[in-house]
């Protein structure tokens, strides 16, 4: 992967860290943070595993830039160009844990609502003021917000502008856990580490069949279940635990 200009990448062989790394425009996300994302996301689907993305300096991120928004035409919006970059993480093989501290606004908080897991702090500010912008939340927030926590509070937050704290998005549902900031990335990795501890390709196929729309039910449970059972890990993972259960 080519070095990024926006992002922080700390590798290791089960996970990668990014953090947006745009602190003087409170991590804004542009063009440059679109296109490092989807090299990413290529590193990461070519050799899966799981992604933790939080941001620098007690920021998660602001929003879009507005600066480039505002310059941005129909043609642009028809690009769909944060739908797609948010589209891809949220497809990415392996979970995708987002790590909210500070403000998670429009944008921002649409890139977080892709993620499978999101773990906030008391100071988190999420939510999608759009509307006051002249725009709509087109990036995610109108059909994923509704599922993660009901019609009637997605158009609070997407209409009315409501700006949930860490504790009212926990409370929601929109949050899984509330840590202190210093804490934050130490429950990410935690969480991460739970999930390590599984079968990598039994949680890819988790998430696969966990995401399919409802009418490939069951049958995406059935195919993917025949693939498992003949997997060498399964096997392995099985034989273990009844060796376990003798002793």
């Amino acid at each position: 992967m080519t070095e990024p200009t926006t992002l922080l990448i700390a590798e290791s062989a089960d996970r990668v860290v990014a953090t947006l790394n745009r602190p003087e425009v409170r991590n804004a996300i542009d063009q440059r943070m679109v296109d490092d994302l989807h090299a990413l996301c290529e590193d990461l689907e070519r050799d899966p595993r799981i992604l933790i993305l939080t941001g620098s300096e007690g920021v998660f991120a602001s929003g879009a830039d507005i600066a480039e928004l505002r310059e941005r035409t129909a043609a642009d919006a028809r690009r769909a160009i944060n739908a797609t970059i948010f589209v891809r993480i949220a497809e990415l093989p392996m979970p995708v844990i987002a790590a909210l501290d500070g403000y998670a606004l429009g944008g921002g908080a649409e890139l977080a609502y892709a993620a499978d897991f999101r773990l906030g702090t008391p100071r988190l500010r999420i939510g999608n003021p759009e509307t006051s912008l002249g725009i709509i939340a087109a990036a995610g927030a109108l059909w994923r917000l509704p599922q993660l926590v009901g019609e009637p509070l997605a158009a609070e937050i997407t209409m009315a502008g409501r700006v949930l704290n860490g504790e009212e998005a926990l409370a929601a549902g929109l949050v899984n856990d509330l840590f202190e900031p210093g804490e934050l990335l130490a429950g990410a990795h935690a969480l991460a580490d739970r999930i390590a501890k599984n079968d990598p390709l039994a949680t890819q196929y988790t998430k696969r069949v966990l995401r399919a729309p409802l009418g490939d039910h069951p049958r995406a449970e059935r195919e993917a279940q025949a693939v498992l059972f003949e997997s060498p890990e399964k096997q392995r993972r099985m034989t273990e635990f009844l060796e376990r259960r003798r002793r």
